[in-house]
C-alpha cells in the first residue's frame, strides 16, 4: 500500500506505480500542511481508505490541484475522499474534463490560502500547461511534469524508452515529449524565472526526487529548450 513520506517539516510525499501506454513509469502525489493547518494535494494519486484516513490525520484537505492538463485520473476519487476541498486546475483541464466540478482556476496567481506559502509559475509556450510552485520552508520546487529522473528501472520496455531517449540515469524530458513545447522562447523565459528561486529539492512525478545541486540538474535537463 502506498505510504506518506515525509520529506520536510509539513511536506509529504506518496508514490505509486502508474502505467502510461505500456509503460512504467509510476506516479507521485505531494501533500503540503500549510501554516493555517489545512492541508494541499498537489496531484492526486489512487486513494485507499486508509491513505485517506493517514492524510486526514494531518490535517483537513482544502485544495486538491490537478497541476497541469494531464495529471487529473484521480481528481474525482480525492474529491469524493475529501468533499470539502476545492479543486484547482488550468483552462486547459477545466475544458477537456467537463465533468469535472472545478471551484478554481489553477494560474500564476496564489489562493488567498496559500499565498507566501506556495508560489505559482506557469510555465508557457507548452501544451502541458503546467504551473510548478515553490515552497519555501523547505525549498522544494514542486513539479508533474517538468523533467523526469529515472535513476534506474527494471520493467525492459521502460527502461529501453528511457535509454533510448537517453535520458536513464539522468536528469531530462525525453525527445518524443518536446514538441509538447510550441514556443520554446517563451518556455525559456519561465524557466528562467524558475530558477531565480533557491530551491535545493525538486519534487517530480515520474522518477527519482532530485536532492541536491538541483539547480544545475534542471538546467542540464532542460537545455535543449536553449
Amino acid at each position: 500500500m502506498p505510504e506518506l513520506q515525509a520529506l520536510a517539516p509539513n511536506l509529504w510525499v506518496v508514490d505509486t506505480p502508474h502505467r502510461f501506454l505500456g509503460l512504467h513509469l509510476g506516479s507521485r502525489m505531494t501533500v503540503v500542511r500549510l501554516k493555517s493547518g489545512k492541508v494541499v494535494l498537489h496531484s492526486p494519486v489512487a486513494l485507499s481508505a486508509e491513505l485517506a484516513e493517514r492524510i486526514n490525520a494531518i490535517g483537513p484537505v482544502r485544495h486538491i490541484v490537478c497541476p497541469n492538463r494531464f495529471h487529473h485520473m484521480y481528481a474525482a476519487q480525492a474529491v469524493a475522499a475529501f468533499p470539502e476541498a476545492l479543486l484547482h486546475g488550468p483552462a486547459a483541464l477545466h475544458k477537456k474534463r467537463r465533468d469535472l466540478k472545478f471551484d478554481a482556476l489553477l494560474s500564476a496567481t496564489p489562493h488567498p490560502d496559500w499565498q507566501g506559502e506556495l508560489l505559482p509559475l506557469t510555465i508557457d509556450g507548452s501544451l502541458l500547461n503546467e504551473t510548478v510552485f515553490y515552497h519555501p520552508d523547505s525549498r522544494s520546487l514542486i513539479t508533474c511534469d517538468l523533467v523526469e529522473n529515472f535513476h534506474r528501472c527494471t520493467h525492459t520496455p521502460t527502461r529501453w524508452y528511457l535509454r533510448l531517449g537517453g535520458i536513464l540515469g539522468r536528469v531530462g524530458w525525453h525527445p518524443l515529449l518536446r514538441p509538447l513545447y510550441l514556443n520554446r522562447r517563451r518556455a525559456r523565459d519561465s524557466i528562467n524565472r524558475l530558477l531565480n528561486w533557491p530551491f535545493e529539492r525538486v519534487i517530480l512525478s515520474h522518477g527519482n526526487i532530485i536532492q541536491g545541486d538541483a539547480h544545475r540538474a534542471i538546467r542540464d535537463g532542460l537545455a535543449w529548450l536553449y
